[in-house]
């Protein structure tokens, strides 16, 4: 029902890219990124304005995961309401606030998110089996705090103790920010960070993440350090690997 749920359950590495309301997500989510995040947090577009992209991820490989603007149930509830099979809230800085993102994701009991019939690509139900549907996204749906501030960080153990909390992902900017540190993700303050919040994860059985990975620096050094959630750019990869093809017609 969630691949990425699935992978990050076998201990295996999600990896995905960012797309908007122009990018080609039809050929994004069949190009073998696990999943495709949608930022309406500091874009200029509305929530309502991803349905087109993300009913055109229907039945490919790739997640649609939207992040919102606030921990606001209602905006959790628009982007849950057009498809997103996860919602990444930023700013969560206390366990109370990671609680209060997860019950804006889920049904009751679990939750409070407010139903309005059987939204989003979750399976086929029989009409009217809304307890196996709601069961279904409770169960399914991805919840991706994000850890961006010294406060969080200072509460790390708290928010990843929270049932229903996957992934702690961190926002690297703000986060660095935040430290002191502007953007000097190599400084050993910043790395000595994300290892804690790396360890913070392991503890919980959540799985550390990152919103992305800052330019120069190797994936796979984020893999071996435990991260299991991130994305890359995916512009320079379609546009090398076309100039390549065509570089090998003789005409």
């Amino acid at each position: 029902m969630n691949n990425v749920k699935d992978m990050l359950k076998a201990g295996k590495t999600a990896i995905g890219t960012s797309a908007s309301v122009r990018s080609p997500v039809a050929f994004l989510a069949d190009a073998g990124f696990d999943f495709i995040f949608f930022d309406t947090q500091h874009s200029p577009v509305d929530i309502k304005e991803l349905l087109p992209q993300i009913q055109a991820m229907r039945g490919r490989s790739a997640v649609p995961i939207v992040r919102v603007g606030g921990n606001d149930p209602a905006l959790i509830c628009y982007a849950l309401d057009i498809g997103a099979r996860g919602i990444i809230i930023p700013m969560v800085n206390s366990k109370e606030e990671a609680i209060a993102a997860v019950r804006s994701c889920k049904y009751a009991p679990e939750g409070n998110r407010s139903a309005a019939g059987m939204r989003g690509d979750w399976g086929v139900f029989e009409r009217g089996d809304y307890r196996g549907y709601t069961s279904t996204v409770n169960k399914e749906v991805l919840v991706l705090p994000m850890i961006e501030t010294v406060e969080a960080l200072s509460n790390i153990d708290e928010i990843v103790s929270v049932p229903g909390v996957d992934v702690a992902l961190i926002g690297p900017l703000d986060l660095s920010i935040s430290l002191g540190i502007h953007a000097d993700f190599l400084n050993s303050k910043y790395q000595e960070t994300l290892d804690t919040i790396v360890d913070a994860c392991k503890k919980a059985g959540v799985a550390p993440g990152i919103y992305n990975i800052p330019g120069g620096q190797d994936p796979n050094d984020f893999i071996a350090r435990g991260f299991r959630v991130f994305t890359l750019p995916w512009y320079q990869w379609a546009t090398t690997g076309i100039k390549n093809a065509l570089a090998k017609i003789t005409r």
